[in-house]
């Protein structure tokens, strides 16, 4: 099961993707990751998903990555006495906590903490942006809205809102309760939706507490503001482009993925890019020349992972968009212009030996015909560390820790393998060199980096680096 390319790929699963022997297809066509959304999932069945993903791994032998993106906080607006409104250009309506049934003057909005956070000249979206509305007035009980164009309001429609800020958190009590299944479960990646500061980041992982890593997904503009902070207090990012190009003028978010990505790089997390990448494969055999240049962009930038959505969860051809997705990575991969735009984006090493180390694995690979790099990895750093370089050869992870070699899949260029941890010097060089052998990836006389710490099974102390070649034929 080795992959051709570098980039990874992330499948939603829903009612198409779900039968056991759809998710063998899937996974045997190029998923690395497989994501559940709690939005539409219960506790049973996410516990009937990642054991049929379990099992699939074993069937492969290969590790199979699981992320949960736990829903985050839905905003709603109440009833409506005649279920939806019309307004036009101008027309006034107000945002209250009265419970009553509203009409074309107002209408219950059950969040006082909005109603609160809310100030004049604040912008207010409702159904995805459908209708749009600024605050003329505030109380902190209620707000006096103005339409900005003519629209519709129905009840229990979602609110999106692109300049303010709520000082609430990111975890819903739902959030809470799928966090800890997910957790009992033993899942790989959990999604933080809706971040907005730090704090929030801050917040699960003290839940979390190492069991998982934390992936926050940016789909607020407020995330944008303090995106370094936010960065450095997860283990990967989401560019949510979904929600993002709702609250966000769309023409901005191709850039916001570009800055997204690139800072991601710098620190060494992993960044998924996702929403609709492939979305008319939901009804079609094949996509727009659009969404392959799209998927394209996001692989040449250099992104650990591309992700579907619907087109994997509810689609009607969920195998041949994964088909797509990894033939457009691989021949992005072997553009000619690639490895230049990939090499333009080099991040400075950090002072540190594990930097210096992969900087030199880098540089190494660059110069000798090396065919793979090694990384001996317990916590899964080295690997990271190595990967935040974008190196020419691909990249084999040896583990001792099954968790980890699951939370690799999703990382850039990472092939990970479970192997019991290395005795010594010489038998971590001639382990690297079997599985080397063995994962398809070199062959009689080829050289490999090998890359890891002494003393070992010491988590963190990557310090040792190897040039090693298998025996001639």
């Amino acid at each position: 099961m080795r992959r051709l390319r570098r980039c990874k790929i992330v499948a939603t699963l829903g009612p198409v993707s779900t039968p056991d022997e759809m998710l063998a297809k899937l996974f045997a066509a190029g998923v690395d990751v497989f994501r559940i959304n709690m939005s539409h999932t219960s506790h049973e069945d996410l516990r009937g998903r990642v054991f049929a993903l379990r099992e699939v791994a074993k069937r492969y032998r290969r590790p199979v990555a699981v992320l949960v993106d736990l829903q985050g906080p839905k905003l709603r607006i109440g009833a409506l006495r005649d279920t939806a409104v019309t307004l036009s250009p101008g027309d006034r309506i107000t945002l209250d906590g009265d419970p009553t049934p509203g009409d074309a003057s107002r209408v219950h909005l059950p969040h006082p903490e909005i109603l609160v956070a809310l100030k004049p000249t604040d912008t207010v979206l409702v159904d995805d942006g459908k209708m749009r509305l600024h605050v003329v007035s505030t109380t902190g009980h209620s707000a006096v809205c103005e339409a900005e164009r003519a629209g519709v309001i129905s009840s229990r429609k979602g609110v999106s809102l692109p300049d303010t800020e709520i000082a609430v958190s990111a975890m819903t009590p739902k959030d809470h309760a799928d966090l800890q299944a997910a957790l009992e479960i033993g899942v790989d990646w959990i999604a933080a939706s809706f971040v907005q500061r730090p704090e929030d980041v801050s917040e699960i992982k003290a839940i979390v507490d190492g069991r998982a890593l934390v992936m926050s997904k940016i789909e607020k503009p407020q995330a944008l503001t303090k995106l370094d902070e936010i960065i450095a207090l997860s283990d990967g990012l989401m560019v949510a482009r979904g929600d993002l190009g709702v609250e966000m003028p769309l023409e901005k978010v191709p850039g916001i993925q570009k800055r997204i990505t690139r800072r991601c790089r710098r620190q060494g997390k992993p960044v998924v890019v996702a929403t609709q990448m492939l979305e008319s494969m939901i009804t079609a055999p094949v996509p727009t020349r659009a969404e392959v240049s799209d998927v394209a962009q996001a692989v040449f930038e250099g992104a650990d992972a591309i992700m579907l959505s619907a087109e994997s969860a509810v689609g009607n051809y969920p195998i041949e968009a994964v088909a797509t997705m990894d033939r457009i990575a691989i021949e992005v991969e072997s553009d000619a212009v690639y490895r230049s735009i990939i090499n333009a984006q080099r991040p400075e090493p950090e002072p540190t030996a594990a930097d210096a180390i992969a900087t030199a694995a880098r540089d190494m690979g660059d110069t000798l015909e090396i065919k793979v790099i090694v990384a001996w990895t317990s916590s899964g750093a080295t690997a990271f560390r190595i990967a935040r370089e974008r190196v020419g050869p691909p990249i084999i992870a040896l583990t001792p820790y099954v968790d980890t070699a699951r939370r690799l899949a999703i990382v850039w260029g990472v092939h990970p393998v479970v192997t019991k941890d290395a005795e010594d010097v010489d038998d971590m060089v001639d382990r690297a060199l079997a599985s080397a052998a063995e994962e398809g990836f070199a062959l009689h006389g080829d050289r490999i980096i090998v890359v890891g710490g002494v003393p070992f099974g010491e988590r963190g102390g990557t310090n040792l680096m190897r040039l090693a070649q298998l025996p001639p034929e």
